[in-house]
């Protein structure tokens, strides 16, 4: 059973760790609190003296670093979420196969051990991976914990983003981009900032943190230091975000890389513009076909692979190539070929620090 505690400053509920501590370091305000002082601690549950039905399972938040141990070539983790907003006016049609296709692809093409991949999705039964605000920022934290050099990270999010208007004037846009959870609607969404704390800055030197988010105004989402600005003959250049302030929204000396499904004042295709039939999203679909047809050499023929995939999709129509992966999303699609309509999204890069798209390899 895990325990948390509560930032005596921004009241934020933290993990301690499996052996305890005497301290903690808040990754939202930078606080640290004292774990010895009880006034912090949440206020304690009663039960009833018999407990009926079976007990509660296990939390996946409570191990770092996860099964298996780790190998001298660093560990795999990967946090997937997926979220369909059922049976609401938000509903979307493909992210759950989004979360399903990227597991697939995370365990047969690049090795992850599924024993280290948490799945947030309306599917799962286990209460703590229903895709909740609280929930994902527990996911957040797991993600990071305990990290090693050498261990390579992913978050892979598919379903709704969004924007609110900035006030303390760190965005180049104006604005704060935002993942919506499920319950975003009485519990609110989660703003870039709280997921740069909690996932970028805390990386030590050596650790790789892959994000795909495949959602709309996700173009900096991560609020990464550096956009790659890229136009449609594959030419780029990389603009500067870093914000006015000076605070530095890098990480702690780890390499992060982030693809997202489009620009900040864009939105992504909603995943019926893939198929008639059943559905996956227009940027995780193109990820995935980029990977497969042989486009993941270097982060740069990845990102023009999935522009001109899906730039190209609307006039001349995409099929899906050879592979288990794609077989996979043909199996969800009931089809072979897949009918854009038209998507009017270009995907992103962010990174911490600039870099030659073209020469640096890609490896997850």
């Amino acid at each position: 059973m895990f325990m948390l505690v509560n930032c005596s400053n921004c009241r934020t509920p933290l993990q301690l760790p499996p052996g305890g501590a005497r301290s903690i370091r808040c990754a939202i305000c930078q606080a640290v609190t004292q774990i010895g002082d009880h006034r912090n601690a949440p206020p304690p549950q009663h039960h009833a003296p018999m407990m009926q039905g079976p007990p509660p399972p296990p939390s996946p938040y409570n191990h770092a670093p996860p099964n298996p141990p780790p190998n001298p070539h660093g560990r795999k983790k990967a946090v997937i979420v997926g979220i369909s907003y059922r049976f609401s006016r938000h509903e979307l049609k493909g992210c759950l196969n989004d979360a399903k296709c990227m597991k697939y692809l995370l365990i047969n093409k690049f090795q992850f051990p599924e024993a280290s991949i948490l799945m947030l999705t309306e599917e799962e039964r286990d209460p703590y991976r229903i895709p909740t605000k609280q929930n994902m920022r527990m996911a957040l934290y797991w993600l990071v914990q305990g990290c090693q050099p050498g261990d390579s990270l992913v978050f892979h999010y598919s379903g709704h983003g969004s924007r609110q208007r900035n006030y303390n004037g760190d965005e180049v846009d104006g604005y704060d981009e935002t993942l919506c959870p499920l319950d975003f609607e009485t519990q609110g969404m989660i703003v870039d900032d709280e997921i740069n704390a909690s996932i970028v800055r805390p990386l030590p030197h050596g650790v790789k943190l892959h994000a795909i988010i495949d959602a709309c105004h996700s173009g900096t989402v991560l609020d990464l230091p550096f956009l790659c600005r890229m136009n449609r003959s594959g030419q780029y250049g990389w603009e500067d975000h870093r914000p006015r302030s000076g605070v530095w929204k890098g990480s702690n000396g780890g390499e992060v890389i982030s693809f997202s499904g489009c620009d900040d004042d864009q939105t992504s295709a909603d995943t019926s513009a893939l198929s008639k039939i059943t559905s996956t999203g227009a940027m995780t679909f193109c990820f995935i076909q980029a990977i497969e047809r042989g486009h993941g050499t270097t982060y740069g023929t990845i990102l023009t692979a999935m522009r001109a995939a899906i730039r190209d999709a609307g006039s001349s129509g995409g099929s899906l190539g050879d592979g288990a992966v794609t077989s996979l999303i043909s199996m969800l699609l009931t089809g072979g070929s897949v009918s854009t309509g038209g998507l009017r999204q270009e995907p992103q890069l962010t990174a911490c620090e600039p870099f030659d798209v073209y020469a640096k390899p890609f490896s997850l």
